[in-house]
Formats: C-alpha cells, structure tokens, sequence
C-alpha cells in the first residue's frame, strides 16, 4: 500500500509540472531533463529505480518524480504518456492511471497464474493467494514455473478490458484459472499479438469453434465460434517463425458484444533536433545507440530489453496488413455468476465433486503424472472445496467429454448447476475409467495366461529332455535331415553346404527369424533327388513306337528326338538339350512333349510360370526329367524384372551344369507361337523345331486316329452308338475347322458326341452315325460356305499368300482406279492411295511395287502412261485385321499392272514372294503353311521365289501333289506365267 501510495503521490506531480500542460511542452521537458546525464538500462539511484532507453536527468527525476519506472522516453513524446500510463487531459483534469502502469520493482506472476480466489480476482494476494509478494499463487489446476520475462506479465489484471483480440480454438474451451499451450499460426493474427505484448498489453479473448475439426486460429463470422469465451493473460510467447506458441491463463468469462476493425499501427512523427547542452548531439542520433544491459536486469538471456525492443519498433513504424476477411479484434463485456448460497446440495455436490475426482486419477492411467499435483492442491486445505466455482471448472477441465458439453459448462452461470453438470461429466469420466480397467485387466491375464503356458511348456521340454523321453528340437530337426540323406548320393560341395547350414541352425534361436529361413531351405536341399535318375530308354525302336503312337505327322520333330536318342546310345551318357517348339496354336506342341517323356521314360513336368524350376526336381524325384517350359513367347518384363533373362543361364548347356541345383541331365522343351517376341539371347540358347499347321487330310487322319476314338470314350459312348463318318469329318474340316491347328476340332467331335448322348439318355435315338446331311442339326450352320473372296478375279484382283499365328492364309490384293487424269493436268502427278490396315514394312513393299510396275510397263507397253498419269487406290480386305510383312511385293506388282491393262490374271493362281526396286524376287518364310492355304483355297498353280525351292522339296507329297509350281527369281518370269495371254 506504501508503494501504492508513493506512486500516486509522484503522478500528482507530474501532472502540475506547467511545462507538461501540452504536448510540444511535454517534449521540451524531456529533453532538458536528459542533458547532463545519458543513462541506459535499469539504474538504481538510491531507493529509486528507472528503466530507460534513453537520456535521463538523475537529480531532477529524483527530486521531482520519486520512484516512478519511466520506459520509452524516446520513443516520441506524443507516445510516452501512453507506453507509461500517464495521459494529460489540459489544467483542470485529472490525471489518468493507465492499467498497464506498472510498479518498479522486478515482476512476478504475483498470485494471478495460480492463485485459487474469486472467479474475478487477478492477483493471489493476500485475499485468495498464498505466495509472497513478489511470487505466484500456490493454488491453480496444473504445475507451473514462473517464466522469466519482465513486461510481459503486470502483476495487476485490469478488471475491464473491453477490446482484445479474438483466438478461435478447438475441442476444448480455457476455463478460469487454468494454463494452456495456445498456438497461433495466421500471419496477420500474429502480428496482431506482437504489437499487443509490445505495449504491454498481453491480453486476449480465447473461443471455442463449433465446428471441431476446423483448426484454424481466426474467423471470419461471429456465427462460427460460441460467444462465450475465456478472458487469458499471455504468460509467455515464443516466436518460431511460422507460428506463434504462448503460455496463457485464463482469468474470467467474458462474452462478445460486437466485432471490432483493427487499426494500424501508428507512424512516428518526425522529432526536431534539439542539441544537448553537454555534446550537442540531437535526440534521434542518441536514440541510435544500442542500449547497456544492467546486471539488475531480471532477464537471464542476451536478448535485449523489452523497453528497448518498444523504442526500436515505435521508431520504425510498420503499417500492419490485416485481411478484411477475418475478425481480430472484439468488443466483449465480463459475465458475473449469479449470487448462490452455500446449501447443503451445494456442499454435497462439491464433496461428490472432489471424491470422483480422486477416483478418476486412481484409476485412470493418464491422470497418474499430474495425480501427485493434484492431490497437494486439494490437500492444501480447504479452499477448492469451499470455492464452487473454481472446483466445477476443475471438474470439466479433468475430463474428455465432447467440446459442446464443456462449452456448456463455460456458459452456465447459475453455479449449483455448474456444479451438477460437471459431476455429470466426471462420472461419465469414471465409468469410462472403470471400463478402460476392466479390459486392461482382461488383456492383462490373457498375456500372463500365454506366458505360463508357455513356461509350463518350456519346463516339460526340459524335463523331458532330461528323463531322455524326447530330444532337443534342433536336435530332431538334424536328425530329420541326416536321414533324407541317408540312400542318397549328394556330390562333395553339396553336402558341404548342408553341413554349413546344419551348424548355423544349431547356433540359432528357434523363434527367430533367420531359423525359420534356415530350416526351409535345408529342407529344399534334402528334398532334391540327389543321385535319383530315371532309367533311360535308350531303343530307337521302342520310342519311334511310343511317338507314332501319340502323334500323326510331326516329322522334324520326332526325327530330332531319335537324333539325341542315337548320340545317346553311342556315348555311353545322356546331356540335357534345350529344344524351342514353335508353331500356330492346336498343332499339338505341348503333347508331343509329353510323349517324347513316355518315349524317353522320363518323368515329365510342365510349368509355364518363373520361380517354379526347383519345383521340378522336388515333385518329380529324379534327376534327369524332361521340363516343358510353355508359351515362352508371353513371359512380360515387369518392374519386378524381365522372366527372360532368368532362362539365359538355365538354358544354357555350358553354365546350367554348374548351378547348385544342377540341371545336367534335364532335358528342357519349350514352345512359342511366334519368334519375334522371345529375346535373341535367349532365342540363340535353344534349337528351334517349327511345328507346322496341318492339312485337310492330316486334320482327318488325327481326327479318325485319335480324336474321335479319345471323345467317344470320354462321353460314354461306344462305336455302335455313336459314330462319324469320314465324309461328315471332313466336312467339319472344310467348313467349320480352318485352322492350322486341331483344337477347335477337337471342340466340334466332342460337341456332336455330348448332343449323341443326351439323345440316347432321353430315349430319343438308341444308335446315331453322323453324316455329311445331319451334321449341321449338331454343328450349327457353316462358318465358312466359300473358299476363297472371289471365284473369277477381275482385273485388278491378284491371289496373295500370307503367314499368321494361326497358319496360312490366302490374300488378295484390289486396286481401283479412284480417279482419272484430268484434262491439261500436269504429266506424271499420279498417285496410290492404301487402305486395309497395313504395317510399315508392307507400305514400303507397295511404294516399291507402284515404282517398279510404272518401270515395267513402259518396257512393254512405252505407250501407256496409266500408271503415272492416274490416281489409284489399292486395297486389303478384312482391314479389321492389321496386316504388315515383306511378301506381298510381286502381288502388287502383278495387280497394278492387271489394272493398267485391263487384263485379268490367270484364274486359280496365287504368289508370294517381296520384289525388289529392280525387279529381283526375294525369299520369304512360311512356304509350308502358304502351301497348304493355298491347296485348301483351291489354287492349282504356285508362284514362289526360286530361292524358296528347298523348303517347297522339304513338304510330304499329300500337299504338293497336283500343284503346278512356278519357281522365279526376277518378275519379268512371273509376267508371262500370271498373263498368259498377253
């Protein structure tokens, strides 16, 4: 009260010195009072303390203010009487204490961070707190150390502060009296917070958002937070950057009256230069000087002191941008409880209050780190029980109850039912402990329960293993092993390996990781059939009988198979061999390795996926099998690695030897439908067997031999019951099966029997033979009624030959004339125009074949310009089907100039072959399966390239006979053969 009193007195003073009646008096005073003496920092002069960040007369001040803080002098003497409380209103009018007027002494959280009085008190004092005078409360909610900050924290909290910043928070409101982290990250609030702590004035209004999962710290409607909120005083900020961090406590409630506009900050006006009677320097080069920091200062750090951080901002003024967008600042009005009474319900409820709570911290685990606070500030004395308005708070602050409930108790002011509600809240808290309890105990004895089995498990095994009833689990695991191994003969560095795994294991722990993984692959190494070999039937004799057995045809490969049956015999050994079957689909690739197993007496595995070799050897038992390694062609390169390149070294006679899973001896067949799409390494590591499509009357023989015999048995029929004949086969053949290969036949037989069987189970027929005039009741109607496009080709219409997937196929080749020469048009403007899907390669081959035939018919005919003169359009059927390849080049030829001379190409005639620039015919592949088109098209004469002659000899007589062959190596040969009568 004595420094209260002093205080007063030295204001008074102040206020009727004459020359501080006005404002450019007020600045004149200052100036003559800093002439003598520069003092900076925090000085002591006698009883009497001031902090300045200036130039202050020692005798003047001290005669005439007494102990009054003086801070900012020279922040501008139109903002002093506002930065140290003092305003001058003129004579007559009494001064006015500004709020934030602080005493000189050091300051202190003094009572208003924890003290535990009246909902609208500040400070702990001697009414309510129980520390010192210059120290904080013991009272509050949750443990805290006094920060060590100076202007931040004024020990007097003003009763009214009408205008402060907005914060917008979620989940859980501030209640009175409590502490909480607050962090801010919107730019423009942020500046906001740190004009306001720079005029000491660290004071906002904290409100809870109804919406919780919206985080951000500002608003832009009142609408989106409650109106209810919490009056806090910032303990302490921390600026890292993005984002502001601050301790506040919360003081009392308060409510939003209206929203406020922020104003900017003030500039500074300019100051003119009065000179000192002692150096003549001005005020404002004075004021450049960086301040002494006094060994009184009470801030322990090497920042500067907040006088002179508020002089060097108000020096340089910052025109704050605030969004129109948002609400910084409201207006708000404080909100007193209703007067209540202490009834008997009243103590009941705070007593319930202070029990449930004891409860929660002793059940609840999260409650453990502050239970020992807690209990001191309720053992303390009886306070909290006699204070019912700080307990109710208490009591919702404790729980996790949703932010629309705590809001609620935050907004009542009736406290016996703040009280109730909030008993509400902590017993709900309770039962959720009680529960939370309830299953950790329950999870609890399930774990001790597992743990004792497994101890009474472990104690057996010892126990056990100590009577000699049973032995060590690696012990057995070794045994198990070993005795795999027992009749096998595993090569030297083999067993060597399974040694070293074999000690390794024993050295493992048997629940790790790494044991598991050992025990699998010994596991794989004793399982491989080390020394387990197939006896080999090595009789020439016995496994041509096996092939012709199984198979029609298929000539190149069975005699490749006799060819390694023969080297065989004569080295006493066998090597494996890595054999390449390629073909269109259906002509039996993947059968015929299975019965070149049976003729070998392999034993026979198929796979068509990677990872699955040492499969092989696991299931198969035996050394030396015969691997089918299927559709070869369709393994895809993947992110996890291309398939292909894992196959170069297995495929590879020089290096497979040398694997750890020593494919020696196997013998490795795969098949692809085309070559193009397996890798040339790989492709050079395998002999490659084309296995053609097959004919008419080889389709029938495999028919009769061995499809419809094999379908008969399988759908339960016998021959007197269910019989084709020959002609209604090959009718099949001819209009329905065009393939090159058996399996959509395969797929007709077995459809006609199913329909025979259900025909004699439902007593319509008891015996039914197929022929050519009831086939298609079984069938369908035909897919195919003609063989070829056109009977009698017109001029311009050439019969090509083609190679698919599938085989052979005819392709004829149209051109038309789209338009003709235009009278006065230019000579030689004539163009070709090509449509029906056509690859590059065989776009190319038709600009060849246009350059060529326009050469080619001026030496026959020099007087025909059709060629150069007109716009032609050439065309491929089916152009749904992409078409590409180097073959097609004589035909073209041959139907450009069938089109310049209106002359048609000699009926039933076909040709394949690629023409050069200069007329040269060049070989091309597929001659088999061009043939065979050819023959089931119909054609009678063949034009090949002469260089084609050996693959043509190579064919079985069955498809040649009856074929008059053409073989050509320039064009000029084929003009006369396609053009007879020309």
């Amino acid at each position: 009260m004595a420094a209260c009193m002093r205080m007063l007195g030295s204001y008074r003073q102040l206020h009727k010195d004459p020359r501080l009646t006005n404002w450019s008096n007020m600045y004149r005073t200052f100036n003559t009072l800093s002439r003598r003496t520069r003092l900076t920092g925090t000085h002591g002069l006698g009883d009497r303390t001031f902090t300045t960040s200036g130039t202050v007369n020692k005798t003047l001040l001290n005669d005439r203010y007494g102990p009054l803080r003086v801070t900012g002098l020279l922040a501008g003497a139109l903002r002093w009487p506002r930065v140290c409380g003092v305003f001058s209103g003129g004579p007559g009018v009494l001064p006015r204490v500004h709020p934030l007027l602080t005493p000189c002494r050091a300051y202190g959280n003094q009572g208003s961070a924890s003290g535990s009085g009246g909902e609208s008190s500040a400070s702990g004092g001697e009414s309510s707190g129980s520390g010192g005078e210059d120290s904080g409360g013991d009272g509050g909610a949750m443990p805290y150390s006094e920060p060590q900050m100076t202007a931040l924290t004024p020990m007097m909290v003003p009763d009214v502060f009408p205008n402060v910043p907005l914060i917008a928070v979620s989940r859980n409101p501030v209640f009175p009296r409590f502490i909480k982290i607050i962090e801010v990250k919107n730019a423009a609030l942020m500046e906001l917070l740190k004009r306001k702590v720079r005029l000491a004035q660290p004071y906002v209004g904290v409100f809870l958002r109804r919406d919780d999962n919206n985080q951000s710290d500002v608003v832009d409607s009142l609408d989106a937070i409650y109106s209810t909120g919490t009056f806090v005083q910032i303990h302490e900020m921390q600026d890292l950057g993005d984002k502001l961090r601050m301790i506040v406590m919360g003081h009392r409630r308060i409510r939003i009256t209206r929203q406020l506009d922020v104003e900017p900050e003030e500039p500074v006006t300019s100051l003119p230069a009065v000179e000192s009677e002692a150096d003549g320097e001005s005020l404002p080069r004075a004021a450049k000087r960086k301040p002494k920091r006094s060994r009184k200062d009470p801030v322990g750090n090497a920042a500067e002191p907040l006088e002179a951080k508020i002089s060097e901002a108000d020096l340089s003024p910052v025109v704050e941008a605030v969004s129109s967008s948002n609400i910084l600042m409201v207006e708000v009005e404080n909100i007193n409880h209703d007067q209540f009474t202490v009834t008997e319900e009243v103590k009941a409820l705070t007593a319930e209050i202070v029990k449930t709570i004891r409860d929660i911290i002793a059940l609840n685990p999260l409650y453990r780190r502050v239970q020992e606070s807690v209990l001191q500030m309720m053992q303390a004395g009886q306070r909290v029980v006699d204070n019912p308005i700080y307990l109710s708070d208490m009591g919702a602050a404790l729980t996790g109850a949703e932010s629309s409930e705590l809001q609620d108790i935050l907004e009542e002011t009736d406290i016996p039912k703040r009280l109730y509600k909030a008993l509400s809240l902590l017993k709900k808290e309770y039962e959720l402990s009680k529960l939370q309890q309830r299953l950790g105990r329950e999870v609890e004895e399930k774990i001790k329960l597992t743990h004792r089995k497994y101890l009474l498990q472990e104690q057996l095994k010892i126990i056990k293993k100590e009577l000699g009833l049973e032995k060590e689990d690696k012990d057995a695991i070794e045994e198990k092993f070993r005795e795999r191994l027992k009749d096998r003969i595993v090569p030297p560095h083999i067993m060597t390996v399974i040694d070293e795994e074999l000690n390794k294991l024993g050295l493992l722990d048997n629940h790790s990781s790494e044991f598991n993984v050992t025990r699998n692959y010994l596991d794989w190494l004793t399982n491989m059939p080390w020394g387990t070999n197939s006896e080999e039937n090595l009789a020439l004799d016995r496994a041509k009988e096996v092939l012709e057995e199984d198979h029609y045809g298929m000539d190149d490969v069975k005699k490749r198979i006799l060819e390694f049956i023969a080297v065989s015999q004569l080295r006493g050994s066998t090597q494996g061999k890595i054999l390449c079957f390629y073909g269109p689909p259906g002509v039996g690739k993947t059968s015929i390795a299975r019965s070149i197993a049976r003729a070998l007496n392999r034993e026979y595995f198929r796979f068509s996926a990677t990872g699955k070799i040492i499969q092989c050897l696991k299931k198969t038992k035996t050394e030396n099998p015969l691997v089918l390694i299927d559709e070869v062609d369709k393994m895809g390169r993947g992110y996890q690695g291309d398939p292909s390149s894992a196959l170069l070294e297995l495929l590879d006679p020089e290096q497979n030897a040398n694997f750890l899973d020593h494919y020696l001896d196997v013998l490795f067949i795969c098949t692809a439908n085309v070559l193009d799409t397996i890798p040339e390494p790989l492709r050079d590591r395998m002999e490659m067997i084309n296995v053609s499509g097959y004919v008419a009357e080889e389709k029938l023989a495999i028919a009769e031999r061995y499809l419809v015999p094999q379908l008969r048995s399988l759908t339960g029929l016998t021959t007197e019951s269910g019989a084709i004949s020959p002609e209604a086969l090959s009718l099949l053949i001819k209009q329905y099966c065009r393939e090159s290969g058996v399996r959509n036949l395969q797929k007709q037989v077995e459809k006609v029997f199913r329909k025979v069987a259900f025909q004699i189970v439902s007593g319509t027929e008891r015996a039914v033979t197929i022929t050519p005039d009831n086939l298609h009741d079984y069938v369908g109607k035909p897919l195919f009624t003609v063989d070829r496009m056109y009977d009698i080709t017109p001029p311009g219409v050439v019969m090509g030959l083609a190679w698919t997937a599938m085989g052979g196929t005819t392709l004829f080749i149209e051109t038309l004339l789209r338009r003709p020469r235009e009278p006065g048009a230019k000579e030689g403007d004539g163009s070709l125009e090509l449509t029906g899907q056509l690859g590059d390669v065989m776009k190319e081959s038709a600009k060849i074949a246009s350059t060529f035939a326009r050469s080619f018919l001026m030496t026959q005919d020099p007087q025909n310009h059709f060629l150069v003169n007109s716009h032609i359009h050439m065309h491929v059927p089916e152009g749904a089907t992409p078409k590409d390849g180097p073959s097609a080049g004589c035909t073209i030829v041959t139907a450009l100039l069938s089109l310049a001379t209106n002359q048609s190409v000699r009926q039933n005639v076909a040709m394949t072959g690629e023409v050069s620039l200069t007329g040269k015919i060049l070989p091309v592949g597929g001659i088999k399966e061009k043939t065979i088109a050819a023959r089931r098209a119909g054609v009678s004469c063949l034009i090949l390239p002469a260089e084609n002659k050996t693959d043509f000899s190579e064919l079985p007589e069955y498809i040649t006979q009856d074929l008059e062959v053409h073989f050509v190596d320039h064009y000029s040969k084929v003009y006369p053969i396609a053009f007879p009568a020309v």
